[in-house]
Order: C-alpha cells, then sequence, then structure tokens
C-alpha cells in the first residue's frame, strides 16, 4: 500500500510505501508545544518507506535528539525523526495524510505527560459543526 500526505498549503508533499510499525496517540509535553494540540497522531515508518516528493522542509531540533520537519510557507507539522531514541525511524503526523483515516491509531503513548482533561475528553458534548 502507498500512502501520500503533505503540508496544508501543498508546497511539501511526500509519500509512504507499506505499512507503519504502528500508529499511536503522543500525549507528550514537546508534541503538544510544537504542534498546539492536546497530542499529535503519528505513524511509525522505516527511513526506505518514507519519500519526499516535493518541497523542502524546515527542520528543528525540539529537544536533544528530536527533530522536527515542516512547512517553511504554511508551519504544517511533517514528521518527526530521533537517531537517538528511534533510530532508522520516521514518524509522520498522520493527520498531514491525504487520507487520515487510512491509519487509525492503536495506542496512546507519553500519557505520564498527557493533559488531565484529555482522559475525559471523549464524554464531552459533541456537534458536527458549531453549537447553536
Amino acid at each position: 500500500m502507498t500512502y501520500q500526505g503533505g503540508c496544508q498549503c501543498g508546497a511539501v508533499r511526500y509519500e509512504v510505501s507499506g505499512e507503519p510499525q504502528h500508529v499511536a496517540l503522543c500525549h507528550c509535553n514537546d508534541c503538544r508545544k510544537s504542534s498546539g494540540a492536546p497530542m499529535v497522531a503519528w505513524a511509525a515508518v522505516t527511513d526506505a518507506q518514507f519519500k519526499l516528493v516535493q518541497g523542502e522542509p524546515v527542520t528543528f531540533n525540539s529537544s536533544g535528539s528530536a527533530m522536527r520537519s515542516f512547512c517553511p510557507k504554511c508551519g504544517s507539522g511533517l514528521y518527526y525523526r530521533n537517531a537517538e531514541f528511534l533510530p532508522g525511524i520516521v514518524d509522520i503526523q498522520s493527520a498531514t495524510l491525504d487520507d487520515p483515516n487510512a491509519l487509525p491509531p492503536s495506542a496512546h503513548i507519553q500519557v505520564a505527560e498527557r493533559l488531565g482533561w484529555m482522559e475525559t475528553a471523549h464524554s464531552l458534548p459533541s456537534f458536527d459543526r458549531f453549537p447553536e
């Protein structure tokens, strides 16, 4: 299977071939700060499975050996590498896939840093668009 994705403005595009090793929702502080969201969905693939097909992302060292790559034009976070803790792995922000439903998460990780209110977020009222 081949998956394609990219940033919000379309300047950076990537392709992933084959199935990821895992897909998880990360609750760590670093992911939260870099995304501005309470958690980030990641699909872990090998370097060989990942191919940049358009554009040139910017890479930021967010902490230690954590390297986060994003679009220099629109700022969309795209992928993450950490040679020390995840050698040979590219973690794709799976919400940037053209079809984010294609790779549903199967686990929550880094829950020691999860925001307290995220534990019960699924019980909040929901609306198709905005509340009346």
